[in-house]
């Protein structure tokens, strides 16, 4: 798990987290939507929705733009059609990558995604290329300012977490799906604050590149995920310890 705490590292030293946070704001109303609209607006019985919703907080999205999502979701507010889809693919060095959508136009989405790629040194493949090399997992970051790895790794394992591990500044906290939004809200009840929160895919095994190949394959998922139909991107990238990024 180690490469995802660097990754998040760098994130926030670059302040991607921060700019793009309006952008962030909008796939998670999208996801939300999508999720009442399948599963029905009551949290306490959409599992899904719940942990839409809790994502949704722990990025501080105003309770009104949660609620109007649900509403949109719930046909209260208008109809809107949303088609989840994933590519795999592969990133310069043979990095394995999975690219999750939510979109009202399949076409317009398979083109974005692919020509991303293709200008970054990367390739589409056939579904399922990739996908068997990842695992689904929660995974719940805090900060080494603010807490030591011991004081979260007591608290998550009491609440169900299955791993707690640190990589520089980010405590990574992982959970298996189901249990993600009981073990993030038991936390969150216990008074520890999360710097994320999310359900992401893990790789099994992972890839180390040089320095300069492993920032080609950032700018990939970095322009990736600055495509409004994107909701995730996943690789199976490991940075190495004496990575830089580039500005």
């Amino acid at each position: 798990m180690s490469g995802h705490s660097k990754w998040a590292t760098i994130k926030h030293k670059k302040g991607i987290a921060d700019a793009k946070r309006g952008q962030a704001f909008t796939k998670l109303i999208k996801e939300i939507t999508v999720c009442a609209k399948m599963g029905g607006p009551d949290p306490e019985s959409n599992a899904r929705l719940r942990t839409a919703i809790l994502k949704a907080r722990a990025e501080n999205m105003p309770k009104d733009n949660i609620e109007r999502a649900i509403k949109k979701g719930s046909g209260e507010l208008g109809a809107s059609t949303f088609y989840e889809l994933t590519y795999e693919g592969y990133a310069p060095g043979g990095v394995a990558i999975i690219v999750d959508t939510l979109t009202d136009n399949k076409n317009r989405t398979a083109s974005d995604v692919r020509s991303t790629l293709t200008k970054l040194g990367g390739s589409l493949g056939a579904t399922g290329c990739v996908s068997y090399m990842f695992q689904t997992k929660g995974i719940i970051t805090y900060s080494t300012e603010k807490y030591t790895e011991d004081q979260i790794f007591e608290a998550a394992l009491e609440n169900g977490a299955e791993d707690v591990s640190t990589t520089d500044d980010v405590i990574e906290v992982t959970t298996t799906p189901a249990d993600f939004a009981s073990v993030l809200e038991a936390m969150q009840a216990a008074g520890f604050e999360q710097e994320s929160a999310d359900i992401q895919k893990i790789a099994d095994q992972t890839v180390t590149l040089d320095n300069e190949k492993a920032n080609k394959v950032l700018r990939i998922v970095e322009r990736l995920e600055e495509l409004d139909d994107v909701q995730q991107v996943s690789t199976n990238l490991e940075l190495p310890d004496d990575f830089e990024a580039e500005d």
